[in-house]
């Protein structure tokens, strides 16, 4: 294994501490990254990467060859922060109000530009290694908008890999596991049409408003009542809307769910109840509902072949008790999970610490990522790069 000298490695992570420091206090959303995009393009450019900008929006691709084989991987990280204020008092905090790296896609970025630094310096392979670098994680649209744009035509894997960062969790633990890993995530619109009136003649109208307050009971049963205990779900009511004043009722009211399942049967299963339940409270109380449900992302699957891959690669980084086949059951959506409906792959987690600061949860004002991992992580890639690509 050709690996840098330990001087060099230190001193090559401190530049890439200072990198993701620098992506962390300006935070971009959504599609909308193109000055983080820029800065990993024209790193992967100095490095020697072939470098395809603007896929999907500010998507892109540095592609690196060695070699003469036909083989492919793809490494993918992601890059937008999230619509949050920022609460930490650091240096190196948002200096953008009302946006924030608070899931450690600045973390991600880092080390996979410091593999990618070290992959073109020191790493011998035989193939093309295709390095993702995505916008809009966080809206579910990001891999969705590349792949429209011909991600996998253009630049054909073999096989894909992504990681996350994981608070709670012992730093140099990694969570490697086959199967559903993620949850697919729905949103659901429920529109209520009933006729309004004065809050005096209740009579004369045909009020929503018991209606909705009856879906939500009854939505709530759908878990407890409707599922077995091996089947997961989470449903949970986002926002609740109707009327303008205390004494109209009005002609309409609606609602927006978020459904999460790891199978199709289990999504299925909610989505028919749902359909009974609605229907069933038009005809109770003679409104007219419209049900739309729209699938952001699929569930997350790794594929046995290259989570059992990751696993073989990962082996000589960590202690045997730290390599973990299975974590804690995770409802949260990745939409990664779209890209491995085209190329199969594994996406595992990284432990960012435990305590106050680093056990601080994902999508919170006080989260930061941890800049251990980024050694790690990149001794995670350097690993993969050689074991797929290897001579």
């Amino acid at each position: 294994m050709n690996t840098l000298t330990a001087a060099a490695s230190l001193a090559e992570l401190e530049a890439f501490v200072r990198l993701r420091r620098e992506i962390h206090s300006l935070p971009e959303l959504g599609g909308d990254t193109p000055v983080t995009a820029q800065l990993v393009a024209d790193k992967l450019a100095s490095w020697g990467y072939e470098v395809h900008c603007g896929i999907g929006g500010h998507g892109l691709v540095g592609v690196l060859r060695k070699g003469t084989s036909t083989r492919s991987i793809g490494l993918r990280a992601d890059m937008d922060a999230l619509p949050m204020q920022e609460a930490n008092p650091f240096a190196h905090a948002s200096r953008i109000d009302g946006r924030m790296h608070a899931c450690g896609h600045d973390g991600h970025t880092a080390i996979l530009l410091a593999a990618a630094w070290r992959i073109a310096q020191s790493v011998e392979f035989d193939g093309t290694l295709n390095l993702i670098f995505q916008p809009d994680e966080e809206g579910l649209c990001g891999a969705k908008a590349m792949m429209d744009d011909g991600l996998f035509s253009r630049f054909p894997c073999d096989a894909i890999f992504a990681l996350h960062n994981l608070p709670g969790v012992p730093v140099g633990t990694a969570i490697v596991q086959a199967g559903p890993t993620m949850a697919a995530s729905q949103q659901v619109s429920i529109q209520i049409q009933g006729r309004g009136g004065h809050g005096a003649m209740p009579e004369r109208s045909v009020d929503p408003f018991p209606v909705i307050a009856s879906l939500i009971n009854a939505i709530q049963t759908i878990k407890s009542r409707n599922l077995g205990v091996d089947e997961h779900a989470v449903i949970s009511i986002g926002m609740v809307k109707a009327g303008t004043v205390y004494n109209i009722i009005p002609d309409t009211a609606s609602m927006l769910l978020s459904v999460r399942t790891d199978t199709p049967a289990t999504e299925q299963k909610i989505n028919h109840r749902l359909e009974e339940i609605v229907r069933g409270h038009e005809q109770v109380y003679g409104v007219t509902i419209t049900l739309e449900t729209v699938q952001l992302a699929p569930a997350l699957v790794n594929s046995e072949q290259q989570t059992r891959q990751v696993r073989q690669s990962l082996a000589p980084l960590f202690a045997p008790q730290a390599l973990l086949s299975r974590g804690k059951k995770l409802m949260a959506t990745e939409d990664f999970a779209w890209m491995l409906t085209e190329v199969p792959g594994c996406y595992f987690f990284l432990g960012n610490g435990e305590g106050e600061f680093h056990g601080c949860s994902v999508h919170n004002p006080h989260y930061d990522f941890n800049d251990e991992l980024i050694g790690l992580g990149s001794d995670c890639w350097v690993r993969i790069v050689q074991d797929c690509l290897g001579d």
